[in-house]
């Protein structure tokens, strides 16, 4: 789109503003009391500004509003279907290596302890660069396919079965994080939650596998 279509407006909105503050020099001198005209000065002013802003913002959202709903429309490119099948793999490691990859130690042979928040990255929740980040996004994009109607009940179901285990999950870990700290705590406590963290990630793998049987990935 050429630059002058695009600020069109606000340069519309430029010239009639300049227009109007030079207009009062050139305005005749009424009988009528001051306040009277200034109040109606004021009104004229203000209408003409709010239907040239109106039509400035009609003009700049009807340029970028379509490009924007047809994408929010689409469904999962083949990236985001990656994304879950990758998120899958990963949790599948992390359980088959769920205490190595919970067991942080200390350089040069130190102390080793437990540590949860491994679970919360493999979830999805820690970076943006997690392949499940906000994966839930991807699967509401699926509406948009063209899906056996036989498979949406089972899909959505999976799609909710992961959402519950998610939070399970992630509440635990941060639970365990701080375990060993809160009154009464210990690393007994750190285990004791870590281990509820495992069983939700369990249930959201499975939930993961049933949506990339669906969705045939």
């Amino acid at each position: 789109m050429a630059a002058h279509q695009l600020f069109s407006p606000c340069i519309l909105i430029f010239l009639l503003a300049c227009l109007m503050s030079t207009s009062e020099s050139f305005a005749p001198t009424y009988s009528s009391p001051r306040t009277s005209s200034s109040a109606l000065g004021a009104i004229s002013r203000r209408e003409v500004l709010q239907s040239v802003t109106a039509f400035s913002l009609t003009a700049v959202t009807s340029t970028i509003s379509p490009n924007m709903a047809m994408a929010a429309k689409a469904p999962p490119t083949a990236e985001e279907f990656a994304r879950i099948k990758t998120g899958y793999e990963n949790l599948t490691y992390l359980l088959d290596n769920f205490e190595k990859e919970t067991t942080v130690c200390k350089e040069n042979g130190g102390e080793c302890k437990r540590d949860a928040d491994p679970v919360r990255k493999y979830l999805g929740l820690r970076s943006t660069q997690d392949p499940l980040f906000q994966i839930e996004k991807v699967f509401d994009k699926v509406k948009y396919m063209d899906l056996d109607p036989d498979q949406l009940d089972p899909f959505f179901e999976a799609t909710e079965e992961w959402n519950t285990a998610q939070n399970m999950s992630n509440s635990m870990a941060f639970i365990s994080q701080f375990g060993e700290y809160n009154p009464g705590g210990g690393k007994e406590e750190v285990l004791k939650y870590l281990e509820e963290s495992k069983k939700q990630v369990i249930i959201a793998k499975d939930a993961l596998e049933k949506i990339i049987k669906v969705l045939g990935l």
